[in-house]
């Protein structure tokens, strides 16, 4: 059965390259969600004014990849004690939040952050948001990682990330 949680955590593209190296995840789109301007554009989100965060639609089989196991990587990769912020990137679009598409999700996203906040010193900010309408983003931030392995960006940020959730989920590396 395919399941699918819409999640932010800081750069799209970190949590796009940590999804696809779980066995069992199906897609993974980025997108924009939780704000009230219509069709916005990559640009327009940088900006912050938007209320838009940037997301990942993340589609998994629950046969293959447990939900616990997305929600508690999602813990793992990024800081769910940073307010609006991920390291250097800063501002509203950059929070912690998940999106439930109806109240047993909140259900479950609600246990994920009660166990996240058992491993994470400081108190979580995760915000739980209803889901609203999801616009994906543009095709060159899907994937991003894959195509873009030697930028700069990904190095410093994504690489790190994406480490933390193979060393605490090898069990169920796509690769192993």
């Amino acid at each position: 059965m395919s399941t699918t949680y819409v999640l932010a955590g800081g750069c799209f593209w970190c949590l796009d390259a940590a999804y696809r190296a779980l066995r069992g995840v199906e897609g993974v789109v980025s997108c924009y969600t939780g704000g009230s301007t219509p069709d916005p554009s990559y640009r327009m989100v940088c900006t912050g004014n938007t209320g838009h965060a940037e997301a990942v639609a993340v589609t998994f089989d629950e046969s293959v990849l447990p939900s616990s196991v997305v929600l508690d990587a999602f813990f793992t990769m990024h800081d769910p004690t940073q307010l609006n912020r991920q390291g250097n990137d800063v501002g509203t679009q950059y929070r912690s939040a998940m999106f439930p598409i109806d109240h047993a999700q909140r259900e479950i996203f609600e246990a994920a952050r009660n166990r996240a906040a058992t491993w994470w010193p400081g108190t979580i900010v995760t915000q739980i948001e209803a889901l609203g309408r999801v616009y994906p983003a543009e095709e060159e931030h899907q994937d991003f990682f894959a195509k873009n392995p030697t930028q700069g960006y990904c190095m410093a940020v994504a690489v790190p990330k994406v480490n933390k959730v193979r060393a605490r989920f090898v069990d169920y590396l796509a690769d192993a």
